[in-house]
């Protein structure tokens, strides 16, 4: 059984959960677990700052709120310490730097692609452990690398400094969005989640409720992530889910509907009526697709030529589809 464990390596949680896991996976062989990115601070500067000087950004202050609205940032920041001083984690426990942790998944994801999921998670326990016990900075090359090397995977640093992982990432981070991953940590067995850093009780449980998922294949679930995030008005997002699908399948009704549908949400217009423009010929009965197609050439000023698809839309009820 595969496990995914969705969560930022500058959460705090993230590391609790993972002791957590750990202890409720013993005597359990049959479960292998894979890190996958989550970004609880998107705005992280690019060059890390002393993380006492960010808590007094405001949006930052805001930010730190939201995870415990009942406490002050001090009182939680007192709260996570001695969660985690009882699981083990210490003997000093806290992190200084508010750091990126951009390149450090990226360097999680490629110990994965070479080495499996027992070289990725000593790299991500060496990750956790510089940034909260050893109050590194774990957004900067030189820790990065130190790690690889220490955890075996010495060619993650060369790796690092070429862009290897970068879509790879950004692409995971869609997926998680589309998946309706919103707390780090969540722990993921095929469609069944379980979020937030739980007892090993509770993961125990939620493991023995899972059963054995089937797994989608590849291309089915990039298009329901695509719709999903095209559902979460996110079309940008969407596309890029879709960029594999358009290259291998360039010729496919249903990829083709779905991606004029996001380059019309993005305004691409020209994208959406060369998609549009081969479905109507192929299809001309298909009301939604002309409808569609009628607004797209609407938006770009061409009234006239929009007329005539709206019409005959309207008619076979293409207004109708378009409003489910």
């Amino acid at each position: 059984m595969r496990m995914e464990m969705w969560a930022d390596v500058v959460c705090p949680w993230a590391y609790i959960g993972k002791r957590r896991l750990e202890r409720a996976l013993v005597g359990r062989d049959d479960v292998e677990v894979v890190w996958r990115p989550f970004r609880i601070d998107p705005t992280a500067p690019s060059r890390a700052v002393p993380l006492e000087e960010a808590l007094q950004d405001p949006l930052m202050d805001e930010a730190v709120r939201a995870c415990a609205p009942d406490l002050t940032p001090a009182e939680n920041r007192v709260r996570v310490s001695s969660i985690a001083v009882a699981e083990g984690l210490g003997p000093r426990w806290g992190a200084r730097w508010r750091a990126g942790s951009h390149d450090a998944h990226r360097l999680i994801a490629l110990a994965h692609d070479h080495g499996g999921a027992r070289l990725q998670d000593d790299v991500v326990e060496r990750i956790l452990r510089a940034h909260f016990i050893e109050a590194l900075d774990i957004s900067a090359p030189a820790v990065l690398a130190g790690i690889a090397d220490a955890a075996g995977f010495a060619q993650g640093a060369g790796l690092l400094n070429s862009d290897a992982g970068e879509s790879h990432v950004r692409e995971l981070l869609l997926e998680g969005k589309a998946r309706g991953v919103k707390t780090s940590p969540s722990l993921v067995v095929g469609d069944r989640a379980l979020a937030g850093a739980q007892a090993p009780e509770a993961i125990r449980a939620f493991l023995d409720s899972c059963g054995t998922p089937g797994e989608l294949p590849a291309e089915v679930a990039r298009m329901r992530w695509a719709e999903s995030l095209l559902r979460q008005r996110d079309p940008l997002g969407a596309l890029t889910m879709l960029r594999n699908l358009q290259n291998e399948f360039p010729d496919d009704r249903s990829v083709k509907t779905l991606a004029a549908r996001a380059y019309f949400a993005s305004a691409q217009l020209k994208h959406a009526e060369v998609e549009l423009a081969t479905l109507v010929e192929r299809y001309p009965d298909d009301a939604y697709t002309r409808l569609l197609y009628g607004r797209t050439l609407q938006r770009q000023g061409r009234a006239d030529q929009a007329a005539p698809h709206l019409r005959l839309a309207s008619l076979a009820g293409g207004d109708e589809q378009a409003g489910r």
